[in-house]
């Protein structure tokens, strides 16, 4: 029996991968899907619009917390709202720094994107909280994710948002099946430490677990939606744009459903905080 792989006790953080997430993530069919499904489901959150234009209600700020390339932040930037960026990894804040420059010259921000060199745990320490809180795909790179929903909850102000998205671990493991990947599946439990064995991220995410962390911070589950339901089992591994319509169709029509929303790639949780 092989030995217990040692436990994780540091995040990772994506020095030197901005490249690869933009070619293998953002540049992808499935990274296009997930932000317009992404962009739909946070117009529930009153003041936030698909288009990209400027909002008929009032501005509202909004914290980023790894925000990767700049893409939620450039969208948000765009309705008009002052947005702070947070990324730890130096060559994707240089590049979401070279986009929300760009954007500023062109006119397409009221308010410059104010972009900050931070960890989630340095957060509260150094910026005041925000309106709308949004953090997407950063808990399953953490070593204790469990203690992040704390700090994200005192990022918000009394009667703000959340805006959580996560790598959903049942959604792993169907795809570990699904690909034949079966000594994987077979494997997928917790060894003495807590560590899962042979997963990446490091720390994919119950739902259950995490949307009973939230309400046990006093955040009000809005809206739980499964990102990516369908579109990584497709047979045709690179669909046009007319099938890619009707399969973003398909997402939204199901991703709030169950037991759809269970099988997503991601979870995106909308949460709002008391008054």
């Amino acid at each position: 029996m092989a030995a217990p792989r040692p436990k994780i006790t540091t995040d990772k953080i994506f020095d030197g991968l901005a490249e690869k997430f933009r070619r293998n993530v953002y540049g992808t069919s499935k990274g296009w899907l997930r932000q317009q499904i992404l962009f739909q489901d946070l117009q529930q959150i009153p003041g936030l619009n698909e288009t990209g234009t400027v909002s008929e209600h009032a501005t509202i700020s909004v914290m980023d917390v790894g925000g990767g390339l700049g893409q939620m932040s450039d969208w948000l930037a765009q309705q008009g709202h002052q947005v702070c960026f947070t990324e730890p990894a130096d060559d994707m804040r240089a590049e979401a720094s070279a986009l929300f420059d760009h954007q500023q010259s062109q006119n397409n921000y009221h308010y410059p994107v104010q972009v900050h060199n931070l960890r989630l745990q340095q957060i509260t320490e150094q910026l005041p909280p925000a309106d709308l809180v949004v953090c997407h795909a950063v808990l399953e790179w953490l070593h204790e994710p469990e203690k992040a929903l704390s700090y994200l909850n005192a990022m918000i102000n009394p009667g703000g948002w959340l805006s959580l998205m996560f790598f959903n671990e049942h959604g792993l493991r169907l795809s570990n099946i699904v690909k034949g990947n079966y000594d994987k599946a077979l494997r997928d439990t917790l060894d003495g430490t807590g560590q899962r064995l042979r997963l990446t991220p490091i720390s994919p995410q119950d739902p259950d677990t995490v949307l009973k962390g939230l309400a046990d911070q006093g955040l009000e589950i809005i809206s739980v939606a499964g990102i990516r339901v369908f579109s990584d089992y497709l047979r045709d591994k690179e669909p046009d744009q007319a099938d890619m319509d009707k399969v973003l169709e398909l997402e939204w029509r199901y991703c709030h459903q169950e037991p759809y929303w269970r099988l997503g790639r991601y979870i995106h949780v909308i949460a709002r905080k008391a008054e």
